[in-house]
């Protein structure tokens, strides 16, 4: 990054700007007064937590707020051109051209109807004049850098056939395509592992030393910030409440509300040889807090068995759309889970995480193996004995928004689990429910609103407080706090650990996000292909990792200190493998060292 060295003007200048919507006929503003600057090569970070104007901010230099419902006022200018002069053929040459963006939800702004390789091809013929083959041949190079596997195959799919992580990786190879003067980023490695976000912040990093290229990076993810920001910005509630660069922001925060950002970022190592979960710290009004205590630790009897597990999916082709092959999304995966205990199941989008929960509650019909649950046998059980059996065992869903009906009050998503089996009904039900609610630190009054009328942290809360009406004793969270800003995420992971000291529940806690699991997780297991290459207590798995995929996996976690900024690795090139195998594929048999007591790798 070349921050420092900016001696033209800035590439984007941004002054007073106010951006204000239309509600009940008058102008409410959103973003006030806000101003800064980016310079050529610079990465200028935008933090702040949900509701901040980030985005918003962001939207309003790409002109693209509905006109008649938003008033932006102010100046910003883009290597000395007033953007707010510009009509709108001129603007959408802007768009795509001279600044690319990145959104924080790909799928919405992927075409559904269109194939992902043209709609980045698409862009590159319009922008930069580029023939059909050529376009192909450099979304595919394009593809390649963003770590897409198999991604010639892959150029004609569908969005809806990409996981979340793929599609924003599609997203950002769109973005860069047209190698931007201007790359605005909102949230762009939320939803993505941390090999995957190492990636990318390194693309972006070669792209700037490239092209010169100015970054605007919009995140509520500390360690990211300091991996890769010149100077930060500090939003709070529409307001700009603190500029600095990045190390005398981190060494020294001068805004109460920045010390809070910083405090409530979990640190990789935190907890040194722990081997039981610890709350994140209580923060006061200066971002400081007391680190907990650990807590005795509470495990007992072994209440899930899993055994030699293997989920697979049919690969369709030919005239006849016949099986072909098949993707081994979950081979051979053996594991075990005590009544209080934590396991954290952990790796890259697509290595099989969470279809292993989801094979485990039977959502997905495992092609093999055994699940016992209770001393039940799930495998062999009648789908009345598994509709009992799952009253017991319950799931907290990615996308709290999705699994909640956008139709139903929350107080009746709630009831509805209670009332379906039979448990509670008419005002004992809404009882149960105004208890559920408080449990999770809502209001009871909270019953009798909708699912949009609360925030994402909100939401996740809510879809607790349904997991638990049946009064299960396992819960699978499948990256249930993986897009939370930094202080909701840790009050939902402190949540989740009262919940688990109170009623002796046991989770199975999918996630790629190291640091957040090591907060929560008593074991760690860690998945790679559809496979556990190493399962272990936490505290030497994070210690004495003994897999290659493992210590890639640590290494990659970045570190909130700017002073210790890693040395990157350069790009990766290679293809990643992919789960596809011919229909006579059988797995290599495979073979599990000891590292110690309960740490076992696989051989390698």
């Amino acid at each position: 990054m070349t921050g420092s060295n900016t001696k033209s003007g800035p590439i984007l200048d941004v002054q007073n700007l106010t951006t204000s919507f239309r509600v009940d006929g008058a102008w409410v503003p959103v973003v006030k007064d806000v101003s800064f600057s980016i310079g050529k090569g610079e990465t200028v970070a935008i933090v702040g937590e949900s509701g901040s104007g980030k985005s918003v901010t962001a939207l309003s230099i790409m002109r693209l707020l509905q006109e008649n419902q938003s008033q932006i006022e102010g100046r910003i200018r883009l290597d000395g051109e007033d953007i707010l002069a510009l009509d709108e053929p001129a603007m959408r040459d802007v768009r795509g051209g001279d600044i690319g963006m990145i959104f924080q939800e790909p799928m919405t702004s992927l075409n559904p109807v269109l194939k992902i390789g043209y709609q980045v091809a698409e862009v590159l013929r319009r922008h930069r004049g580029m023939s059909a083959s050529h376009a192909e041949a450099e979304t595919l190079r394009l593809f390649d850098l963003v770590r897409i596997p198999d991604a010639k195959r892959r150029l004609n799919e569908y969005p809806h056939s990409f996981s979340g992580g793929m599609r924003q990786r599609a997203m950002i190879a769109m973005a860069l395509a047209c190698r931007p003067k201007l790359l605005i980023a909102d949230e762009p490695t939320t939803a993505l592992d941390v090999t995957i976000q190492a990636q990318i912040l390194e693309l972006i990093s070669e792209l700037q030393q490239d092209i010169g290229m100015a970054v605007m990076f919009i995140t509520h993810d500390m360690g990211v910030v300091a991996e890769i920001a010149d100077r930060v910005v500090v939003m709070l509630r529409g307001d700009k409440v603190e500029e600095a660069p990045a190390a005398g922001l981190f060494a020294a925060p001068r805004h109460n509300y920045t010390k809070m950002l910083l405090g409530a970022v979990p640190k990789l190592g935190g907890l040194g040889e722990s081997t039981t979960p610890r709350r994140f710290p209580k923060l006061d009004e200066n971002g400081v807090g007391e680190e907990p205590a650990n807590e005795p630790d509470r495990r007992a009897e072994t209440i899930l068995e899993v055994k030699n597990l293997t989920t697979r999916f049919a690969v369709r082709g030919g005239v006849l759309n016949r099986p072909v092959g098949s993707v081994h999304a979950v081979e051979n995966v053996s594991l075990s889970l005590a009544a209080g205990e934590t396991l954290a199941l952990v790796g890259e989008s697509g290595c099989g995480k969470s279809t292993t929960g989801r094979s485990i509650l039977r959502l997905l019909q495992p092609a093999a193996g055994s699940i016992v649950f209770e001393g039940q046998d799930l495998m062999a059980a009648s789908p009345a004995e598994l509709r009992a059996a799952r009253r017991r065992m319950q799931m907290i869903f990615q996308d709290p928004y999705g699994s909640l009906n956008p139709r139903k009050t929350v107080g009746a998503a709630i009831a509805e689990p209670m009332r379906v089996h039979g448990l509670k009904s008419g005002p004992e039900a809404n009882v149960r429910v105004g208890e559920l609610l408080e449990l999770v630190g809502l209001k009871p009054e909270h019953a009798l609103r909708f699912p949009h009328e609360f925030s994402g942290g909100q939401r996740q809360r809510i879809c607790i407080a349904r997991s638990l009406a049946l009064e299960p004793s396992l819960i699978v969270a499948d990256e249930s706090v993986s897009a939370l800003d930094a202080s909701v995420k840790a009050q939902v992971v402190n949540l989740m650990l009262d919940l688990q000291k109170e009623l002796g529940l046991a989770y199975l806690f999918i996630s790629h996000d190291i640091a957040v699991v090591e907060r929560i997780s008593h074991r760690i297991a860690v998945m790679l292909l559809g496979e556990i290459v190493e399962i272990g207590p936490r505290d030497k798995i994070l210690s004495n990792p003994q897999h290659p995929y493992t210590k890639k996996l640590i290494e990659a976690v970045p570190i909130p200190d700017p002073a210790v900024k890693r040395e990157r690795g350069g790009l990766i090139t290679e293809e990643l493998k992919s789960p596809i195998r011919t229909l006579d594929w059988t797995a290599p048999p495979r073979r599990y060292l000891s590292a110690g007591e309960g740490h076992l790798v696989m051989a390698h």
